[in-house]
């Protein structure tokens, strides 16, 4: 049975959900909620609860803008995770991308004082993009130092890091964190 107080841990777009399935699976007395779109993704998600039998891991399948919106209360969540989201490479697409300072202060909004921000990409004008914004976001501290990436993230690793890496591309962790004041 999980703790009413057990950190709640929310990862947006888990993709095929093998990287959350791990953490949920690693610890079990955290509860940890996927947000995704993409139904082949929570297919094999859920298909993969059941065969493990994880009583910690849920699973909205919504915008993630919308279920951020609807779905958490003010300073509720211990940490947010987005790795690896669509880079939109193209200039003309690049107004798609997930983390645009509206969504980083939705998100911010949601965490709870102390709460963690951990993005990642192999993308590396986006992971620039990012540090910017969040470095500029209200509330927010960079936990690595002032225009410091994460060095070596505690997290595992997924499909698109592994496909990233093969094309020879680095990998960028962001941490930040939510100030308590």
């Amino acid at each position: 049975m999980l703790s009413e107080k057990a950190e709640l841990i929310v990862e947006i777009g888990f993709g095929m959900g093998d990287s959350l399935l791990e953490m949920a699976g690693d610890e079990p007395t955290k509860i940890f909620i996927g947000i995704e779109v993409h139904r082949p993704g929570i297919g094999k998600l859920l298909h993969n609860i059941a065969e493990n039998k994880l009583r910690n891991l849920w699973i909205i399948y919504q915008d993630a803008k919308e279920a951020m919106t609807n779905c958490f209360e003010s300073n509720s969540i211990d940490k947010i995770l987005i790795l690896f989201p669509d880079p939109w490479t193209k200039k003309r697409h690049q107004k798609r991308r997930l983390v645009q300072p509206d969504f980083i202060s939705l998100l911010t909004e949601k965490i709870k004082p102390g709460g963690v921000l951990h993005l990642a990409t192999d993308w590396e004008p986006y992971a620039q993009q990012m540090l910017e914004l969040l470095e500029q976001a209200e509330g927010l501290v960079n936990e690595n130092g002032s225009s410091n990436y994460w060095e070596h993230p505690k997290r595992p690793t997924t499909k698109f890091e592994q496909r990233g890496k093969k094309l020879g591309h680095g990998v960028w962790d962001l941490l930040f964190k939510k100030s308590v004041s």
